[in-house]
């Protein structure tokens, strides 16, 4: 009996090349719509799907394949004598090799398209095609990945028939395709923030050498629905990314995209150890580089402006990891791409993820975005901050977002002076900050808590260290002792009312 091949490509990248193979193999070709006239249109003989099931095509090609004579001949049981005599008896032929993919929901979805003309692009006909064949994969053999073409050419070659082993596979890499595409559906269609089932929908887009150590295995999965920051960027120079650069360069995108002016955060061990705004990213990272130029050898240094050729001048005098900005002068990619294994990254977009997923053994915990910076301002203390120092709170308050808790940040004039965070303990933390901003031997220093005082002792730490200014979420039984504590030293508290854990 003659073998036959069902095959409907939205893609027709290499279709022809398989086509023929198939063709040569003795394997008769059934199609539809647009595949089918693309294969006669390039010499290749088809029959027309609606020659199959005696039912012409309608709703605008929505119903092409859905028909017992097509899923009977994927669905039967070769070794099932009922199933075969089934078919015999209505005149099904079996169909052997199911060769779809599907249409572009992923791309479609993201483009500024109609929402009617979204939902022209969710494939019914393709994925139920598949579905069926991958169920039926002993006897029925898959392909939705253009990349399997040569592997089943091969096989049929070497073999004269495509192994139990491959088929499995196949199979598996169907319903792989079609949960992730049904996730993308459910999320456009879904509006609901925490459905009763997590369906999320990624894709692999490369795979990495290991993960945060050699003995880990790691890839990076990018959305198919939205079109993130961390999934955009070009890289313009430089070895592989690792798992560890792309974490710590979205930490420090993050950080420089919350400010309007130019900034400049340098990152180590996804920490930030310096952050900086000024008028130009000369000065900014000039500013970055002096809160802590220890740690920042060896990291990552990310601009929200473009990098000029001065700026690049002192970037290169370091070892770096990885430069990020927006964009990079001609001058400044001629100096910088002579080292080779620094890696220059391109970043266009801002942040863009809504929610944030921390994997735990066994489950899976979803939240917001932390996007807000504050509820409100509230100025508890009798002495007030000026605009100056108020400018400096919201500095302070935007890095603190990003420091693992319990995090205290202290700052001035737009630069970060002491960072304290990843302690169990806030008087720690605080002490560390302290220490590491007495270097500068500074005055009217502004500090940042990403969550309240438990204890006045943070306060007392602090007065004695030229911090005058305090911005802290506020929310403790004994605020006002820390209140009083302020008072009695002269330094001005606010509360902004939200905290900011980074765990």
């Amino acid at each position: 009996m003659m073998k036959r091949a069902l095959i409907s490509v939205y893609d027709k990248t290499s279709i022809l090349d398989f086509a023929k193979f198939l063709v040569s193999k003795n394997i008769e070709i059934i199609s539809t719509g647009g595949t089918y006239k693309y294969l006669l249109e390039n010499d290749i003989p088809v029959i027309e799907v609606s020659k199959i099931t005696k039912f012409d095509e309608m709703l605008d090609g929505r119903v092409k394949t859905l028909h017992p004579n097509i899923h009977g001949g994927i669905l039967a049981l070769r070794d099932n004598d009922i199933h075969m005599k089934t078919l015999k008896e209505r005149s099904i032929d079996t169909i052997d090799y199911v060769i779809v993919n599907l249409y572009p929901f992923f791309e479609k979805v993201k483009k500024n398209i109609t929402f009617e003309e979204k939902i022209e692009f969710i494939d019914i006909g393709g994925p139920t095609m598949l579905r069926s064949a991958a169920k039926s994969f002993k006897d029925v053999v898959v392909v939705t990945d253009i990349k399997d073409y040569n592997v089943i050419k091969s096989e049929i070659e070497k073999e004269g028939d495509v192994s139990f082993e491959t088929r499995k596979k196949l199979a598996g890499k169907v319903f792989n395709l079609t949960s992730a595409y049904d996730a993308a559906i459910s999320q456009f269609l879904l509006d609901d923030e925490f459905p009763e089932y997590l369906t999320i929908s990624y894709r692999k887009n490369l795979e990495m050498r290991y993960g945060e150590n050699s003995h880990q295995k790691a890839a990076y999965y990018v959305d198919n629905m939205n079109d993130g920051a961390m999934q955009s960027f070009e890289q313009l120079n430089g070895k592989d990314l690792s798992f560890n650069n792309v974490r710590d360069m979205d930490l420090a995108w993050k950080v420089v995209s919350e400010f309007d002016e130019a900034a400049c955060c340098a990152v180590k061990h996804s920490t930030p150890c310096g952050v900086a705004i000024a008028d130009t990213v000369k000065k900014a990272y000039k500013k970055a580089y002096e809160s802590d130029p220890v740690s920042i050898f060896g990291g990552i240094v990310a601009f929200n402006k473009k990098l000029d050729l001065e700026t690049a001048k002192l970037l290169d005098a370091i070892f770096l990891e990885i430069i990020i900005a927006p964009d990079f002068s001609k001058e400044c990619l001629e100096l910088l791409t002579k080292k080779k294994n620094l890696r220059l990254i391109k970043c266009t977009k801002k942040p863009r993820d809504e929610k944030e997923f921390i994997k735990v053994d066994g489950g899976i915990l979803v939240q917001d975005t932390d996007r807000e910076l504050c509820e409100n301002l509230e100025v508890v203390t009798k002495a007030k901050p000026t605009v100056e120092q108020e400018k400096d709170l919201l500095f302070a308050l935007k890095v603190v977002k990003y420091v693992k808790s319990n995090a205290i940040v202290i700052v001035k004039d737009g630069q970060t002076l002491g960072i304290g965070g990843g302690e169990v303990s806030r008087i720690w933390a605080a002490e560390k900050a302290v220490e590491r901003a007495a270097k500068f031997g500074k005055e009217n220093l502004i500090l940042a808590s990403d969550a309240f005082f438990p204890f006045k002792d943070v306060v007392e730490l602090v007065a004695k260290n030229k911090v005058t200014t305090i911005i802290q979420p506020g929310g403790s039984l004994r605020d006002q002792e820390s209140i009083d504590e302020c008072n009695n030293n002269n330094i001005s508290m606010i509360f902004n009312k939200l905290r900011h854990f980074k765990h």
